[in-house]
């Protein structure tokens, strides 16, 4: 746990620096930039800051997958709806190979 929180300090740290040395910040400002202006602001500690990176980096590939493997399963459970969607997939991408 302690590796771990170090390491997010170390991210959150390298994510700082950029920050510094950007020109233009609109092209940089996700979730993490936006947390750190609201530390720099005073709306959060440095310990709010790393527990919320901390949470999206280990929560989010959790519910991704819980969803995704639901929602795989309700596609195989109703058929039809699954012919629907193979129709839409072909109308809107067409002959073209599919991409990540």
């Amino acid at each position: 746990s302690k590796d771990l929180k170090g390491a997010m300090e170390i991210l959150i740290e390298q994510k700082r620096q950029k920050l510094s040395r950007v020109e233009k910040l609109d092209e940089h400002m996700d979730f993490a930039s936006q947390l750190i202006f609201a530390q720099n602001r005073g709306d959060l500690t440095a310990e709010n800051v790393n527990q919320c990176v901390l949470e999206m980096m280990i929560a989010a590939p959790d519910t991704l997958s819980v969803t995704l493997f639901f929602m795989l399963i309700l596609i195989a459970e109703h058929p039809t709806v699954e012919e629907e969607m193979m129709r839409e997939i072909e109308a809107v991408v067409g002959k073209q190979e599919l991409q990540n």
